[in-house]
């Protein structure tokens, strides 16, 4: 009889080892689900960011290109300037000369 007793107390003991270890994996299981459902919600977020900031970033670039456009125009235009003072003085010191 004890060995009976004893076997069955390990069957039960056993079983509600099991049913304790498949309630935790379950729980495991939808935790890490969870998580990865934070990991694919968290990555959307992020590539949003990034895309955002590479608009940030393509509008900043387009505003630099054009400033700089119109800094080298500018520049042209002081170039042709001093060409033309150039000119007009090479052209007095050759009247000059000429004299």
């Amino acid at each position: 009889m004890r060995e009976w007793t004893k076997g069955l107390v390990k069957k039960v003991t056993l079983e509600i080892v099991y049913e304790i270890v498949d309630e935790r994996t379950k729980d495991i299981y939808r935790k890490l689900e969870r998580i990865e459902e934070r990991q694919e919600e968290d990555f959307k977020y992020l590539n949003q960011k990034i895309d955002q900031l590479n608009q940030k970033i393509d509008i900043q670039i387009g505003q630099l290109r054009q400033e700089v456009k119109e800094e080298i125009g500018q520049l042209r235009q002081e170039l042709d300037r001093i060409n033309q003072r150039l000119d007009t003085i090479m052209q007095v010191l050759m009247d000059i000369v000429r004299k």
